[in-house]
């Protein structure tokens, strides 16, 4: 780093709004470049760790800090293809999420717009038999039950819980729902909706919000891939960086 400005721990993390111990946690996880040492010990870093730490905190806004530091540290040790095959999971982990909405969509609407459909058998359902129904433990519907999304009604001799097609039916929302990564504070409005009016207005906006969330995510994962080309880019030819993609041609 002779032709690198020195830059000081404190500097590092004024540039960045972290802690000075948080650029140490850094450098120990790999998110930066190994630092310089002064003959008493004291860390010397350059510009290289300030764009490793703006790539790192522009990378963690849209992948999370775990994805980002995984990223970030094969970088460092040589591994660029290995960080690339990281963004790639998360775009198609996105996509999916996407294609996953647009099904839960259209199979909410239907669900929604069609009438509770009879039960196999008269008298309603126990808890038993609507999870075998829908494919899930009696735990997640003693769950939604105890988050106010479900309420079936009780059996007076017995105290069993009893499903009857309405409640079957929001059910299978709330399980088509949490399979798209919906929170309870997002479905309760929906299922509220139904039962009021038999509106699907709270199920479209539902839905148009998680878009728009995914939407907001997609562009962030751009500015954080960005940043990181910029880095690799200086890396290659920026006075004081060592190239980050060293052994890989």
């Amino acid at each position: 780093m002779t032709n690198d400005r020195r830059l000081r721990p404190v500097d590092l993390a004024r540039s960045a709004g972290v802690s000075t111990q948080q650029i140490r946690n850094y450098e120990d996880a790999g998110v930066l470049p190994p630092a310089a040492r002064t003959a008493s010990g004291y860390r010397v870093f350059g510009e290289p760790h300030r764009g490793a730490l703006l790539a790192y905190r522009t990378l963690m806004r849209g992948y999370g800090p775990v994805t980002a530091t995984a990223i970030m540290r094969a970088v460092h040790e040589g591994d660029v293809p290995g960080a690339l095959a990281l963004l790639d999971a998360a775009h198609a982990a996105l996509h999916q999420e996407r294609v996953s909405l647009r099904a839960a969509s259209e199979a909410l609407e239907l669900l929604a717009a069609e009438p509770p459909a009879p039960l196999p058998r008269s008298g309603g359902l126990r808890i038993g038999e609507v999870a075998a129904l829908l494919g899930v433990r009696t735990s997640a519907l003693r769950v939604w039950e105890g988050a106010g999304l479900l309420a079936p009604g009780r059996e007076r001799a017995t105290g069993y819980r009893v499903y009857e097609p309405a409640d079957v039916r929001d059910a299978r929302l709330v399980h088509t729902l949490r399979r798209s990564h919906y929170l309870f504070d997002q479905i309760r409005p929906v299922l509220q909706g139904l039962r009021r009016e038999g509106s699907s207005a709270a199920l479209r906006a539902a839905v148009a919000a998680r878009g728009e969330a995914l939407t907001a995510r997609t562009r962030v994962m751009i500015e954080g891939a960005g940043a990181l080309h910029a880095y690799l880019d200086a890396a290659k030819t920026g006075p004081g960086y060592e190239r980050a993609d060293r052994g890989h041609g």
